[in-house]
């Protein structure tokens, strides 16, 4: 079995763009064209481009709800299970179920949970383990510049009509 990196590298065909209307534009030429896009790096947030992508909504705000329940479960039924079963004690007749007191440390653990969770969850989702070599298409794509990444080899043509059709400055093929 080789294992050479080379065997590994992939090659990419990259738009880069200078303005985000012209990356909107170049996303909506190309899926309308049935090119598909591999990624579409920006440096900062653009309003519609997941709407244009086709992209689902994200599941983390389900599973930020699901862990905070979870640590709200594990805050009661331990305090419960200390005050009521391991170690009641009887302090002038008050109950050993005192909910009230149990809402700060309930709180906390909840937002410990959720949080954590929550993270551990977006580094999982987005393949960001310890380690993991980055992906960077372009130097500039986290400064000024916008990137349309195309993998199939067989779009590539296409899309570098599309690409020089819709204003791209910088038209390269890259193997990461």
């Amino acid at each position: 079995m080789n294992l050479n990196p080379e065997n590994f590298m992939a090659k990419y065909l990259i738009g880069l763009y200078d303005d985000d209307e012209k990356l909107l534009a170049a996303v909506e030429n190309l899926k309308k064209e049935g090119v598909p896009i591999h990624e579409v790096c920006t440096p900062f947030p653009v309003h519609g481009l997941d709407t244009v992508l086709g992209l689902k909504k994200s599941r983390l705000p389900d599973a930020a709800f699901v862990y905070g329940a979870l640590g709200t479960l594990t805050a009661l039924s331990m305090q419960i299970y200390m005050y009521t079963i391991d170690w009641p004690v009887n302090i002038g007749g008050k109950s050993n179920l005192p909910f009230p007191s149990f809402i700060p440390i309930t709180f906390e653990l909840t937002v410990l949970f959720a949080g954590v969770l929550m993270f551990l969850s977006y580094l999982a989702v987005n393949r960001l383990y310890p380690g993991q070599a980055t992906r960077v298409f372009h130097p500039r794509q986290t400064d000024d510049a916008f990137v349309v990444a195309i993998s199939d080899s067989a779009a590539w043509d296409k899309a570098q009509a599309l690409f020089q059709k819709t204003g791209a400055f910088e038209i390269q093929m890259i193997e990461l």
